[in-house]
């Protein structure tokens, strides 16, 4: 998942969009950029895997000036992308995933279009986007249209002369919200951007729904929908503690994922850890509950390292992973200790870098916590997981089995035997003491929205 920063000020917005922008950093790994609009369109791309988003905008953005401004942090393609238009010029972002880039771009090219960005290899998925957008009559009903085309995702700014326009993805996969502060509007996927340059949330945009932030203000340009699916892992892991969606803040979530973590336990233990950042939530909902004491066996050292999981290439991720996690073995040393997690994906990393790290310190127990049910599908929805055999419940189903098995409702039943034998293959093959998972109906009791406007593709494929 990407994030989305955009501005629409009464003078040069170029500071403003600068942090705004940064304030996403948590949300992607590979590209990051900024265009703003002003005399001219200024536009800033750059590669921010190896490096942070500050460092390689900090003196560029000094040089951009302009009123209306828009911003990316990216985990995938590279963007803004500028685009000549029957609308005229236009500057666009997106963030979310379009599964089907490769067979739009291919109908495209056979009506005579061209592409002349490439991402990772292939099609840029906001050159299609905007290629669909510009079929239509006016650029609202290609924003409309464009989601009867895509599968997948797609929240979108497109900044031109008239203004900013912010859509929201039709089932809300992916959230946006409108700010203000003395007249200037922000829109963002995360309204911990807002706080320290001193924005008020003004609006939750609804699903589907397309506004227009302009000179004279904000202007509804489509309505949006009922039907809301919102990715419940951004509560989970994605998003920052500081940000709320759909009114409800991140880290009261992980706060009361991890109490309800600990209702449903009865392991002894010495002391409650998060795998630090987004663990850390948990694992105090889950002390605050216990009555355990929270203490810190593993410290991030935050400088250049980034979030391990995020990063598209395996070799990344365990760099980052061996690398950005200290033990503290005065913590560690003789104690029993539950370690709370956002989840376990591949595992791998659990069981390498982190697990690892606290048996070699000579921890007595460990005992591991995630807040989520088992991931059993990869994400059609955003770029995170891509394939089945990534994910460590497939690969300890098919230990079971003895093969791949379509029929897998056995093992999404907390209830069930097999349920059980699943867990406990995952604990063995990661090397931990005991392995207990959230229930799916407790972590959307922790979230606090109703199941049918969440999306649970992750966990039960629909």
């Amino acid at each position: 998942m990407s994030g989305i920063f955009g501005i629409v000020s009464r003078e040069n917005c170029a500071n403003d969009l600068f942090y705004g922008t940064d304030y996403h950093s948590h949300m992607g790994t590979e590209y990051g950029g900024m265009a703003v609009l002003g005399k001219r369109f200024y536009r800033a791309i750059h590669d921010i895997s190896k490096s942070q988003f500050k460092s390689k905008f900090y003196e560029e953005y000094k040089e951009m000036n302009g009123s209306f401004g828009i911003g990316v942090i990216s985990d995938r393609d590279a963007q803004p992308l500028l685009i000549g238009s029957k609308f005229g010029a236009f500057a666009i972002v997106y963030t979310g995933l379009i599964e089907n880039t490769n067979e739009l771009a291919s109908e495209l090219i056979k009506k005579g279009e061209t592409f002349g960005e490439l991402s990772s290899g292939g099609i840029n998925s906001v050159e299609v986007l905007a290629k669909l957008i510009n079929q239509q009559h006016t650029l609202v009903e290609g924003l409309e249209k464009l989601y009867d085309r895509i599968m997948g995702s797609a929240s979108i700014l497109i900044m031109k002369e008239d203004g900013i326009y912010a859509a929201r993805d039709r089932l809300g996969r992916t959230p946006l919200v409108i700010g203000e502060k003395n007249g200037n509007y922000v829109a963002a996927t995360e309204t911990c951007s807002f706080l320290n340059l001193g924005y008020r949330v003004l609006k939750y945009l609804e699903p589907g729904e397309i506004v227009l932030l302009g000179k004279d203000g904000l202007q509804e340009q489509h309505s949006g929908g009922n039907k809301n699916q919102i990715c419940s892992f951004l509560w989970i892991y994605t998003g920052y503690p500081a940000s709320s969606y759909e009114q409800i803040n991140v880290e009261l979530v992980r706060e009361r994922c991890g109490r309800l973590l600990a209702k449903n336990d009865n392991v002894k233990a010495d002391l409650v850890a998060g795998v630090p950042d987004s663990g850390i939530g948990h694992a105090v909902g889950y002390a605050m509950e216990s009555g355990i004491p929270f203490r810190r066996p593993l410290v991030k050292y935050t400088p250049g390292y980034g979030r391990s999981y995020t990063p598209p290439a395996q070799e990344m991720r365990n760099l980052v992973a061996t690398m950005k996690l200290i033990a503290v073995k005065d913590v560690i040393a003789g104690n029993r200790i539950i370690l709370c997690e956002d989840s376990i994906v591949r595992g791998t990393q659990l069981k390498n870098y982190t697990a690892k790290k606290l048996w070699d310190s000579d921890a007595k127990e460990v005992h591991v916590r995630p807040a989520c049910p088992p991931l059993m599908f990869p994400c059609k929805f955003a770029l995170s997981t891509r394939s089945m055999d990534e994910l460590v419940a497939r690969r300890a189903i098919k230990a079971i089995e003895g093969r791949d098995i379509e029929d897998i409702q056995e093992y999404l039943d907390d209830k069930s035997e097999k349920y059980q034998k699943m867990v406990d293959w995952i604990a063995k093959e990661i090397e931990v003491t005991t392995l207990r998972y959230q229930r799916i109906d407790d972590m959307i009791e922790a979230i606090g929205l109703p199941r049918e406007k969440l999306c649970l593709h992750c966990w039960i494929g629909q």
